[in-house]
């Protein structure tokens, strides 16, 4: 070993999906020892010549390293594949998406069976792995000590961004982040469905769908700040009342050009209803708290 040299610690991989492959893929790369061990064996023998020794079992995986990292396809394969295997000492870093309820049973679970435990949502797609410039990262949420522990090597394969000692957190933040995207996506589709019969290029409109909602984004920010000081009217453009007299546009629009309204709809809905509780002179936010019950 050269003198400069630090020893990589070694890090065991269960479940090499899609996802699993390629987290599997970045450590062997960055060169740190790797156990490897999936349902279907193929998929670890493949990576065999990238350098990974290959488990007989999960037990034998799990023995392999301290630090054990799983990526599997839901919450009750975790009990499946750990069924009777020993954690005790083993910092366990699940990578499996899940509830913030499961996450949070699972942390105690692990707790239980005598590893520690790390949560974790994957913000990123296989392909940005191991590409940093992609600006894929991973929530981890749980504890501390443990997360601080592993962060150069949970790091490798892309960013980390711890979330707080709520075990559930990780999960809650990834499927917030997400819910959020379907809901742009839905915007979306109601837009190209609106020209969908027209004369008009829809890559023409993805132009100036994207430089539009690129110029929407920081209004998420104004919510933030409506929401931590309680006044709704705080720095409002577009009053409440004055968006809800607007809507009949949108469905007469929707309407001649063929469109179903649903996916509207619900969103004008609860705009109306908080109208009629008297928020006219509020922003949006005042939506939020309809929906939380």
């Amino acid at each position: 070993m050269e003198p400069n040299t630090v020893e990589k610690p070694s890090v065991t991989m269960l479940g090499l999906g899609a996802m699993g492959t390629a987290l599997a893929r970045a450590w062997l790369v960055a060169g740190y020892p790797l156990t490897v061990w999936n349902r279907t064996p193929t998929r670890a023998a493949a990576l065999v010549p990238e350098g990974a020794r290959v488990a007989g079992s999960a037990a034998q995986a799990v023995a392999a390293s301290t630090l054990v990292v799983v990526c599997l396809l839901d919450d009750s394969s975790v009990d499946q594949v750990l069924a009777g295997v020993d954690l005790i000492g083993r910092d366990l870093v699940n990578l499996t998406t899940s509830t913030p309820a499961q996450a949070r049973a699972r942390a105690a679970w692990a707790r239980r069976r005598g590893a520690r435990y790390l949560d974790g949502g994957i913000m990123a797609v296989p392909p940005m792995v191991g590409v940093p410039e992609a600006g894929g990262y991973v929530f981890y949420s749980g504890s501390r000590a443990l997360f601080e522990r592993h962060r150069e090597t949970l790091g490798v394969p892309v960013g980390t961004t711890y979330v707080g000692e709520d075990a559930g957190f990780a999960a809650l933040h990834d499927v917030a982040l997400l819910s959020a995207m379907y809901g742009m996506f839905a915007g979306a589709a109601h837009a190209f469905a609106l020209i969908r019969r027209e004369d008009i290029d829809p890559s023409a409109l993805a132009a100036l769908l994207a430089d539009w909602l690129v110029a929407m984004v920081p209004a998420v920010h104004q919510t933030a700040d409506q929401l931590r000081s309680g006044d709704y009217t705080k720095g409002v453009v577009s009053p409440l009342a004055m968006q809800v007299a607007g809507t009949p546009t949108f469905l007469s629009t929707a309407e001649q050009q063929g469109v179903s309204p649903e996916l509207l709809s619900p969103y004008f809905d609860l705009m109306r209803r908080r109208l009629a509780e008297g928020g006219g002179e509020e922003d949006l936010t005042g939506v939020i708290d309809l929906l939380v019950r």
